[in-house]
């Protein structure tokens, strides 16, 4: 399995799954958006179609901890769902016969004779970045053709992965074939292209017994004997130098040489490749990437070899590139929607609750409607007023002054102000916060406990789960009855594929706070995917009724429709679905995130380009700051062939990234497209496209 991707550099960056991505989330995910997350499962499995993958891949939440899981190969288990801040979602699998036709025509690569010993393995599970490479990133329709490639060539046989290294060239046909040498009998009477061949033989001779250095003069020789007007022999020739100088560790001369072949044959796949992997060694990640990226169109993402190292190199470059973006970012507060959705996934959260009655000024207790005045000089307490007010970029700095003067709300301005730190996407500065206040034995003991949730959803987005899961269990030591540490315990344990205990947190979350829609809604999500994963039938179809009783019973929880509508479109139950993210987009008009997956779900169900762009469209009318749209919408853009527009897209929601995991993956994909760009003008080579 190649290794995360995250959300998914075209369908491949493993490692993680979308779901551990999704979780990774940068430890605020809320319950829709990382729950949903969950649903890239961490092993690929290839009877879901590639537009459950693409779907999977991003219809997890972007944020890292879904990213993470999306990155890992995330065709395992399920899609994603409603990118809400919190519930997973599950995949769908429609048909696509016209993408079946497009995926059918990929281009075949023209290579000179070779020796057996070369060639492609059938790919297993696509990467986010092969989806990218291939039709865009997994959220679309794209993916599928890959998926396509994939599986045909596995039931053919395929080729072998085995490592390319034998030189190239059979011997000539003719009176002197492979026994004649350049210098042996009968010399003067060949000509010069069959002088060549015979030198080349003989350097073939020696490369199969190790002597690469009687080797190399042989393959020069055959260079300097061969007409030039013979492009593919000489090609063939520099390849097999080239060959020669790879088993010395020559990287210089490997690329040097591969070069003049590919100027000779421009689709000479092995030249490519090995040209790859020098560049590689030397650390010239941007010219590796864009010569594998050739590789896998010409060998139409057949081959796990080429497949893999593409996967290396898009995660080294997105790292890299993340790193030194993340450093120098500008924090960017998230949409008033994020932020309340975040909040409303705890009910035992102080620092979230409305002022109280003392809190307030006499004057303004009567006055209904109106911000009330804070009655005391406290930072917090003004902070709190600018919750409720939605007025979030003032919340730190009077957090900050309430901590410096030592004031009474000392722990709640930490825990508030390390919130924010987390929601901003600075979880370097929110660390210190959460740990003060974890370590203050005197304070409330439900603020420990929701700093030490919110430390262990850091810690699982920072791919350190043993941290995270030591962290919950604290938080349930603590303060057992505190419904919060259950239901996002339960979330963790969903990310970690440990359904069954995830169940029984979920029902001790009930047990306490039978009315929380959230925890019952993600039951029975866990329950589904159970069912799902395993092909229960019956109970699958527990699962599915679980999800109408939920409905039935919290007729206002958007997050149960959300999650709902995951599964009826795993079912292809798609009417139904559309019906469900109408009823959330009822509820929760501003939820940029239910527009995007509708406009999905439109994409699979009708194949309707037109309208799942409208509702993608209007998701980033409504929420300019919703990363996932951007992303989404670059992949689409990356499957229709609009590589500019696709690269445009993905920077924008890199802008938006709240995680450094998050950014790696955005930027892989973004480095997908524009390696795409760069291959057709040099190769005039391309993916099929919507």
């Amino acid at each position: 399995m190649a290794s995360i991707c995250t959300r998914l550099c075209l369908g491949w960056i493993s490692g993680k799954t979308s779901l551990q991505k999704g979780l990774l989330c940068t430890g605020i995910c809320s319950p829709g958006r990382w729950l949903r997350s969950l649903q890239g499962p961490f092993q690929p499995k290839p009877h879901y179609n590639s537009v459950q993958s693409m779907i999977a891949l991003h219809s997890v939440c972007s944020p890292p901890l879904l990213q993470a899981a999306l990155q890992a190969g995330f065709y395992r288990k399920f899609p994603p769902a409603q990118r809400s801040p919190g519930l997973p979602s599950c995949p769908v699998t429609p048909s696509l016969p016209s993408l079946r036709r497009r995926c059918e025509r990929v281009m075949a690569a023209s290579k000179p004779v070779e020796v057996p010993g070369g060639g492609g393995g059938p790919g297993t599970g696509l990467s986010r970045w092969q989806l990218a490479l291939v039709l865009g990133a997994p959220i679309l329709l794209g993916a599928g053709a890959v998926y396509l490639w994939g599986r045909r060539t596995a039931r053919r046989g395929g080729k072998g992965a085995s490592e390319r290294k034998t030189p190239e060239g059979r011997a000539s046909p003719g009176p002197y074939g492979s026994g004649a040498q350049p210098d042996g009998p009968g010399h003067e009477d060949m000509s010069p292209l069959d002088r060549a061949q015979a030198a080349k033989n003989k350097g073939n001779k020696y490369f199969k017994a190790g002597r690469y250095e009687q080797a190399i003069q042989c393959y020069t020789e055959a260079i300097s004997l061969c007409p030039p007007e013979r492009n593919l022999d000489l090609s063939t020739f520099y390849q097999n130098r080239a060959a020669a100088y790879e088993q010395l560790q020559k990287w210089s001369e490997v690329a040097q040489d591969c070069t003049k072949a590919v100027e000779l044959n421009p689709k000479y796949v092995k030249a490519l490749f090995r040209r790859a992997k020098a560049h590689e060694k030397l650390d010239n990640k941007k010219e590796c990437l864009e010569d594998v990226t050739a590789v896998c169109i010409l060998e139409a993402f057949q081959n796990q070899q080429s497949m893999l190292l593409a996967d290396k190199v898009l995660k080294l470059l997105g790292k890299e590139k993340a790193k030194e973006k993340y450093k120098n970012r500008e924090p960017l507060m998230p949409s008033p929607q994020f932020i309340k959705s975040y909040f409303s996934s705890f009910t035992d959260d102080i620092i979230s609750q409305p002022l109280l009655k003392g809190e307030k000024s006499d004057e303004d207790k009567d006055k209904e409607g109106e911000a009330s005045e804070v009655k005391e000089n406290s930072g917090y307490l003004r902070a709190k007023q600018y919750m409720e007010e939605e007025n979030y970029d003032k919340i730190i700095s009077e957090c900050t002054k309430e901590i410096e003067a030592k004031g009474k709300y000392m722990a709640e301005a930490l825990l508030l102000r390390a919130t924010f730190y987390l929601l901003i996407g600075n979880a370097n500065a929110a660390k210190p916060d959460l740990d003060q206040v974890i370590s203050m034995e005197d304070a409330n003991v439900k603020l420990r406990a929701n700093a030490l949730i919110k430390r262990g959803s850091m810690y699982m987005q920072q791919q350190q789960p043993a941290l995270s899961t030591q962290d919950f269990n604290m938080a349930a030591d603590i303060d057992p009855q505190n419904a919060d540490v259950y239901h996002h315990r339960g979330q963790l344990k969903i990310l970690l594929d440990q359904i069954e205990e995830a169940v029984e947190d979920f029902d001790e979350c009930i047990r306490l706070r039978p009315d929380s829609a959230l925890a019952q809604a993600q039951k029975c999500f866990a329950l589904y995917r159970q069912a799902y994963t395993g092909n229960n039938p019956l109970p699958l179809q527990v699962a599915m009724k679980g999800f109408e009783d939920v409905i039935k019973k919290f007729p206002k929880c958007a997050e149960g429709y959300a999650l709902y509508a995951q599964a009826l479109t795993d079912q292809q139950q798609f009417g139904k679905a559309d019906e469900m993210y109408d009823k959330c987009i009822d509820l929760e008009p501003d939820n940029a995130t239910t527009y995007v997956h509708k406009g999905l779900l439109q994409l699979q169900w009708k194949q309707d380009l037109d309208k799942g762009l409208e509702l993608i469209s209007k998701a980033i009318e409504i929420d300019n700051k919703c990363d996932f749209a951007y992303e989404t919408m670059g992949t689409i853009e990356v499957q229709r062939g609009n590589l500019d527009k696709a690269i445009e897209m993905f920077n924008k929601a890199i802008n938006l990234a709240k995680s450094e995991m998050e950014m790696a993956h955005l930027y892989s994909l973004c480095d997908a497209a524009y390696a795409q760009t760069e291959v057709a003008k040099k190769y005039g080579l391309k993916p099929p496209t919507l």
